[in-house]
């Protein structure tokens, strides 16, 4: 198959909108007053503060625009789809890996499931993925379910590959068992792909006592939401 192009012709939002606001918060005022008094030590200190934090947003700008499409069209390409088979994408926001994985799958579908919550993804909602999906051609073999990671509306072993962008981490609760939830839905010899910050030792961790093959490993920069201190890994999960 032709790998996903990471230019996309929808439109995709932000990230974690209320953390972006933060790292600016942490930015402009320290750059305003540190201009202003900057023949005072303090004024450098907080002038450095400012110049910093303005450096973590445009890295965590550049992660949500840019580099998390460079990302999955790398590991999309790299799971080697024939172009038939059945995908779900947990969390799937607006579609941004929802329609690189259309793209893959001509004569499949893709399944996305979201909550639809706008503080994890800015404009977080059903139409606006339905759109994106026109938008990149993909409609065609694209269907959006509204459901908790933690309890999907699907039989077992109903996918060929699990798909999860920057979503588990959200739930606070229980979290282990939309990762039990993603294992339960993949059909044997199928696959799990995670890419999320945090957490990717956790999701490795459970899919290994079910006896997955299980490669976590980081993604690189393109995937820094403001420094390497909050970076994303990928768990590539294979289930036997």
């Amino acid at each position: 198959m032709s790998v996903p192009s990471p230019s996309r012709r929808g439109r995709y939002g932000l990230d974690a909108p209320p953390a972006l606001f933060g790292i600016l918060m942490g930015a402009l005022p320290p750059l305003v007053i540190g201009s202003i008094f900057a023949g005072q030590w303090w004024g450098k200190l907080l002038l450095a503060i400012g110049v910093v934090n303005t450096i973590s947003a445009a890295l965590f700008v550049q992660a949500t625009r840019w580099g998390k499409f460079k990302v999955w069209a790398r590991e999309l390409e790299a799971l080697g789809l024939k172009g038939d088979e059945k995908v779900v994408d947990l969390g799937c926001g607006r579609g941004a890996v929802l329609t690189m994985a259309a793209e893959l799958v001509p004569a499949g579908k893709v399944v996305g499931v979201d909550l639809w919550r706008s503080v994890d993804q800015s404009g977080n909602q059903e139409s606006v993925t339905r759109a994106n999906a026109e938008a990149e051609g993909v409609s065609d073999r694209v269907e959006l379910v509204t459901a908790d990671l933690r309890e999907l509306p699907f039989p077992d072993g109903e996918f060929d590959v699990v798909l999860s962008s920057l979503a588990i981490h959200n739930i606070k609760k229980d979290r282990e068992k939309a990762v039990r939830e993603a294992d339960r839905v993949c059909k044997p010899k199928g696959r799990i792909l995670i890419v999320d910050i945090s957490k990717g030792a956790e999701y490795a961790g459970l899919l290994r006592e079910q006896g997955y093959a299980v490669v976590h490993r980081p993604v690189g920069w393109h995937m820094w939401f403001g420094g390497p201190w909050v970076s994303a890994s990928v768990v590539d999960a294979t289930k036997p």
